[in-house]
């Protein structure tokens, strides 16, 4: 068989990068359409190009982006954001986004990956979800332990709680870069919540104060998770790994820790 598997291997990871620019570039377009075409005032749009730009896309390509979904030339946007509510395997509560300019196309071929989740399904759960602002950041440092203070740990660290308050944010979580992969190892991450309306503001003061935003969107947070086996995690793993894959799937939402 000779090196033939690794020219396989090549192919596949090039098909996925090209799939993970073209959601990207989506995404730029879509922020642009959104929240007008300067990234300085638009926060998801800001975020969007960031992380466009650490993945290589061309400044080419991410202005075109901003062009299309701005309606700035000949090539304007045309895009259809729907949202489906389903289960994943084991009934666990998911919300898919989809863009997509053929909704004919798109609905069957979702409904089809839905089929083939077998305990899955459609079904209304929007009240299990909360809708909120999320934005995903880090900063280059250590984190704040949690417990008493002691000299050890007196040292400059990083207080992400403190962060969340000053932005202006409900609530904070810690984010590893094993969740994200645009946090640095080394960095501390955290994911700030906040009032929809408070999105774009918590995004500023958090660019503003040391803070690399790396996410900054509309999305939604699960009230609460089932609690499943290590088996049927990795069922539901594979389930919305499928639906990530679809060309036009935009953000899959799952109770899943």
């Amino acid at each position: 068989m000779g090196r033939q598997w690794l020219l396989a291997k090549r192919e596949v990871n090039s098909s996925r990068k090209a799939a993970a620019t073209s959601k990207l570039v989506k995404e730029i377009a879509v922020a642009a359409k959104l929240g007008g075409p300067d990234p300085a005032g638009n926060a998801r749009l800001f975020a969007a190009c960031e992380k466009a730009r650490r993945e290589s896309v061309s400044r080419d390509v991410i202005q075109r982006a901003i062009n299309k979904g701005a309606g700035v030339g000949d090539d304007k946007m045309v895009m259809e954001h729907i949202v489906f509510e389903g289960y994943a395997p084991h009934k666990v509560p998911l919300i898919v986004e989809v863009l997509t300019d053929n909704q004919n196309r798109t609905a069957p071929e979702l409904r089809v990956l839905f089929k083939r989740g077998q305990l899955g399904g459609p079904g209304s759960n929007k009240f299990l979800f909360e809708h909120v602002g999320l934005v995903e950041a880090y900063q280059v440092g250590t984190a704040v332990p949690s417990g008493p203070r002691t000299a050890e740990t007196a040292v400059p660290t990083i207080d992400i709680e403190e962060a969340a308050i000053e932005a202006g944010a409900n609530e904070v979580e810690p984010l590893t870069h094993a969740q994200n992969d645009d946090i640095p190892a080394e960095a501390t991450g955290a994911r700030f919540i906040a009032e929809r309306t408070q999105t774009a503001a918590v995004s500023k003061w958090l660019a503003a104060n040391g803070w690399t935003v790396v996410t900054s969107e509309l999305g939604y947070v699960p009230k609460s998770f089932p609690t499943l086996t290590e088996e049927q995690m990795a069922e539901v793993g594979e389930f919305l790994q499928s639906l990530d894959d679809h060309d036009d799937v935009h953000r899959v939402w799952a109770a899943v820790k």
